[in-house]
């Protein structure tokens, strides 16, 4: 199976690949600016590189495994970024964000957002589903999947009301799914969208991104890279000459910001474990963003 590793090697070649993780991607970031974009419900700005923790976090919370981890979201907040998204589901990943962000003194500055399961039937029981956060304040709760939404999401409201929360939302990481995101943004107020956008999933970008502009909904979008599956597909193809036009060093990087370039997007949440991919990641959050005929030159790569 093909591997980010292996990516790095075969494009920048291996001095640079083991450059990663040195100190060049930070002196890098130190020099830049990530790109932020605004939530359409307040204005807020929140940078456009995040960090997923599906699978990537799921470790006991022991000093060796915690350890990566910590330097994970250190690159992360030094190169600028907060928004961290987790969830219940996604067994200990959660309890470890809430550990380390503990730990580190950072749950005022990240932005969390993390997610309900749709068994949930009361304020009390969210709550109780969120206490492995350990007290990091929740920015945005998502209904997971949009399951049990019509019963969730009032209560999601509620708590916003409350102060408890800030913004809601409903994700999904599935193309099937997107009918229904569709005819719920159409017809229930909320402030962020989660859902997955990739040279090879496209379909957000038929309605659903452009519905959200108009609804004046946040995006967020995961899977940028379907899982590592877009590696394998040019497992044997160097990195092409157009990406250095736009600051790409690697396919992730060219991954990201075909993302990001869509006016629609306001995050991407690539999950990983690994600090010297956390700092490569940030570095797509700056520069120069593709426009639509780059975008369409990226897609045509992977297809």
């Amino acid at each position: 199976m093909a591997t980010r590793r292996r990516f790095l090697q075969s494009s920048l070649g291996v001095a640079a690949a083991a450059t990663l993780g040195g100190l060049l991607p930070r002196l890098v970031l130190a020099q830049q600016n990530m790109i932020s974009r605004a939530i359409p419900s307040t204005g807020e700005r929140i940078p456009v590189i995040g960090l997923g923790t599906a699978d990537a976090f799921n470790v006991e919370a022991d000093a060796e495994a915690l350890e990566p981890l910590a330097q994970v979201l250190d690159e992360l907040f030094r190169a600028g970024g907060r928004v961290i998204d987790t969830a219940p589901s996604y067994d200990k990943s959660q309890g470890v964000i809430g550990t380390l962000l503990t730990r580190q003194e950072r749950g005022d500055q990240a932005f969390l957002a993390t997610k309900v399961e749709g068994q949930e039937r009361s304020v009390a029981d969210i709550e109780a589903e969120m206490r492995d956060l350990q007290g990091v304040p929740i920015d945005l709760l998502q209904v997971h999947s949009m399951i049990g939404f019509d019963e969730v999401m009032p209560l999601l409201r509620e708590m916003k009301e409350q102060g408890r929360i800030r913004y809601t939302g409903i994700t999904h990481h599935d193309e099937g799914a997107q009918d229904q995101m569709i005819e719920l943004v159409e017809k229930e107020p909320m402030d962020f969208v989660q859902i997955n956008l990739n040279p090879k999933e496209q379909k957000a970008q038929e309605h659903l991104l452009g519905l959200c502009q108009d609804k004046g909904v946040a995006v967020m979008i995961n899977r940028p890279f379907l899982d590592g599956q877009l590696f394998e597909v040019v497992e044997h193809e160097p990195l092409p000459g157009f990406a250095a036009e736009i600051g790409c060093r690697s396919w992730a990087q060219l991954l990201i910001k075909y993302a990001i370039a869509h006016p629609a997007v306001t995050c991407v949440i690539p999950a990983t474990s690994r600090p010297e991919h956390m700092a490569e990641n940030a570095e797509a959050g700056s520069g120069e963003l593709p426009d639509e005929a780059m975008r369409r030159r990226i897609a045509d790569y992977f297809s």
